[in-house]
């Protein structure tokens, strides 16, 4: 007999077991708590400035791409999958530049490049091709917490490195490294994952030389896989560094690291996030398969969004953009950074950023900052938020996540936000305290 179930109440078993294991982004959270309040100041989500936002250019850029009917018909039609040919050759190009990286150089040819519907479409596609249940990804503790919701839905299990002030921590990675062998699971190991520059959440960014150290490991434990363990260097905040801030090479610069390092990153941080176009420098013949992959989502990325890109690229108008942006940001963050000298206590521990979005900020030891602790619930009655930290930590350290530390955003916020915000969560502190 057909068991029958009251309205709104029905049974997941006919659906497939990623979509029983799915669970809502907490981001999703975040932001329904931005509804709910519309006064509440939000120092969570990671949005970008919106008067930064290339207004003016674009409206040029669109002006130029349909100037006339033959090249407005060409970029309203289907591209290909794999992304325009001029903008992998512009990204590829203005990839080896930062890196200060002859064009010439294998690992930046534009045949390398997929052109993705945002990063985050890239880290899915990868995550498709890659992973099985149970399989293994090393990562940062803490890390990009949207990613930790990919795997989550698709069964894949965590490593996590504790964070030095640049990068991971060596010492931690061989031992995880060695005990994976030891008990027979380094064959599981498909990735590491590193956000390097100006990381989500904490703000800071990987060395070069610890970028060297971190290849130059993984690949002496392959012989013991049996098979490549990929490096994915998420690269999306790299071109929001501040001014005064040095530039610093990619992975994809160091030798040998062609056929395993996987470079993303994204044109929405630096640009406009509703542009939504991302990218990945991928090694074959993995890349061959994310395209075939990618062609089952979406034929491939919106032309229009990618002409737009391209065209802002060409003309100038990107870096122009990039160079303004990188100048907002280091006048918010330091907005913060001086609202929080004055309205946090002297218990509080947090980093100064040089590049990016976010300031990581330490709880003293016995103060929470869970979503259900008493200073999230203090914070929100106050009309402030911020990330809980937990949400930044793989499910290997459960239950013991660390659970004092918040992400604060100056991405979105003003600056009379940013300092009343700031104030308020500073009272939600001292009173924790």
């Amino acid at each position: 007999m057909t068991k029958k179930f009251p309205p709104g109440k029905q049974s997941n078993a006919h659906l497939s077991e990623l979509a029983q294991r799915i669970e809502a982004p907490p981001i999703s959270w975040l932001m329904d708590q931005k509804l709910k309040y519309p006064d509440l100041i939000s120092l969570a989500a990671g949005f970008t400035d919106g008067p930064s936002l290339p207004v003016e250019e674009v409206q040029k850029i669109f002006k130029s791409i349909t100037r006339t009917k033959k090249r407005s018909m060409e970029i309203l039609q289907y591209g290909v999958g794999a992304g325009r040919d001029l903008l992998r050759d512009l990204t590829a190009s203005n990839t080896a530049k930062l890196d200060e990286q002859d064009a010439n150089n294998p690992a930046y040819h534009s045949d390398r490049i997929l052109i993705t519907h945002g990063s985050q479409q890239f880290l899915y596609l990868l995550s498709e091709a890659l992973f099985e249940k149970n399989d293994i990804v090393i990562l940062e503790a803490p890390t990009y917490f949207v990613y930790l919701g990919m795997l989550q839905s698709f069964g894949v299990q965590s490593r996590s490195i504790p964070m030095k002030s640049d990068g991971m921590d060596i010492e931690h990675l061989k031992a995880t490294l060695e005990s994976l062998k030891k008990s027979g699971r380094l064959s599981s190991v498909k990735l590491l994952y590193l956000v390097s520059y100006f990381q989500n959440p904490t703000g800071y960014s990987t060395s070069y030389a610890k970028k060297k150290a971190i290849l130059k490991l993984v690949r002496s434990y392959e012989k013991h896989a049996g098979h490549p363990i990929y490096i994915l260097e998420d690269a999306a905040y790299r071109e929001l560094k501040f001014p005064a801030t040095p530039e610093q090479p990619s992975m994809l610069s160091l030798p040998h690291a062609r056929d395993r390092v996987i470079y993303s990153s994204t044109y929405s941080k630096p640009f406009a996030t509703g542009i939504r176009v991302g990218y990945g420098f991928v090694p074959e013949p993995l890349r061959t398969i994310l395209l075939r992959i990618k062609g089952n989502h979406d034929f491939g990325t919106a032309n229009l969004l990618q002409a737009v890109v391209e065209e802002a690229l060409r003309s100038g108008l990107y870096s122009g953009h990039v160079h303004q942006l990188q100048a907002e940001y280091a006048k918010k963050s330091e907005w913060m950074c001086q609202s929080i000298r004055k309205y946090f206590s002297s218990q509080v521990r947090w980093n100064h950023p040089s590049g990016g979005l976010y300031v990581w900020a330490q709880a003293p030891d016995h103060v929470s900052t869970g979503p259900d602790s008493r200073l999230f619930k203090a914070c929100l009655k106050e009309r402030v938020m911020y990330v809980p930290g937990s949400y930044t930590y793989g499910e290997d350290l459960t239950p013991n996540k660390p659970d004092q530390s918040m992400r604060i955003s100056y991405g979105s916020a003003s600056r009379s936000e940013i300092q009343k915000g700031i104030k308020r969560l500073g009272a939600a502190l001292h009173a924790a305290e």
